[in-house]
């Protein structure tokens, strides 16, 4: 009697780790993995893929992604990602791209950016990029269809069974991003051919969407010389802007200190944040006020 109560409690045992992982299940904790660079990837990729992966981000606690060393931990994310989606130009990624293999042998590593005329010259934060290509291509709306479509073509490679799933998600995304950028269009039709400030040059594809002119201020990541945020507050009253963009985190008395010369209206942004529509949203009402 005492063999077959223990039996019966054992079979009940196995019951219950079957139930809870004993198998694959689409739990979060047993979801496959593909590790992206920035927030606003993390954003994209998640509006594709649902659930059906875990999407993993190297840089999510606001550092600078042009010196940005990921850590051990995140390094580590990639032994167990499907995938690795570089946003194409960072100063981290230029970094890594050597020891990406190491973690991961058979890791997939796609550069969403593929596809993007990318604007090049101006920025110049690392040594290894010799073009001075900017790296910040999900601050415009054009460039998020194309980023998302790379991300969708390159999931359904890894993930074929869940196309048809993959491809509704990604088609309604891209309609609404289609009506978004129509809109943000529409609400600066008025001021095609105006300025801006920004400390940091992470608009440039904005402007460019839009016929607009960004003036950074930023002196290639290093301490600005005197002389020349002089010349470069000159040229930005003569062009008479309304807004002077700065990033969070920023070192505010210089940001005051110079806006107090130039007469524009002072603007918190976060282009790495994982909320990205708001963020663009608050860019665009910001000019077209």
């Amino acid at each position: 009697m005492r063999v077959k109560f223990i039996l019966t409690v054992c079979v009940c045992m196995l019951g219950l780790a079957a139930c809870n992982g004993g198998g694959k299940t689409d739990g979060a904790e047993d979801a496959r993995v593909i590790t992206v660079s920035i927030l606003p990837q993390k954003y994209f990729l998640e509006k594709i893929v649902g659930d059906r992966f875990d999407v993993k981000c190297m840089l999510d606690k606001g550092g600078n992604p042009e010196t940005y060393e990921p850590s051990m931990s995140y390094m580590m994310n990639l032994e167990k990602s499907d995938a690795y989606f570089m946003i194409g130009n960072l100063g981290f990624e230029l970094g890594i791209r050597g020891k990406i293999k190491e973690y991961n042998p058979d890791i997939k590593v796609c550069d969403v950016s593929e596809g993007i005329d990318l604007i090049s010259g101006s920025h110049h934060f690392n040594a290894d990029d010799e073009e001075g290509i900017d790296p910040h291509v999900w601050t415009s709306v054009a460039n998020a269809r194309v980023i998302i479509k790379n991300m969708f073509d390159d999931v359904v490679e890894i993930d074929p069974d869940h196309k048809v799933e993959y491809e509704k998600n990604y088609r309604d995304f891209d309609k609404e991003l289609s009506e978004f950028q129509d809109s943000i269009a529409v609400r600066l039709r008025d001021v095609k051919g105006g300025a801006f400030v920004v400390w940091h040059p992470s608009l440039s594809y904005f402007a460019r969407d839009y016929g607009l002119e960004q003036i950074s201020l930023e002196y290639e990541g290093k301490e600005v010389p005197v002389r020349y945020l002089e010349k470069k507050v000159e040229y930005a009253v003569s062009r008479g802007p309304k807004v002077f963009f700065y990033q969070k985190g920023m070192d505010t008395n210089q940001v005051q200190t110079v806006n107090a010369q130039i007469g524009t209206r002072l603007v918190e942004i976060n282009p790495l944040g994982y909320d990205w529509k708001s963020e663009i949203k608050k860019i665009a009402d910001a000019l077209g006020q």
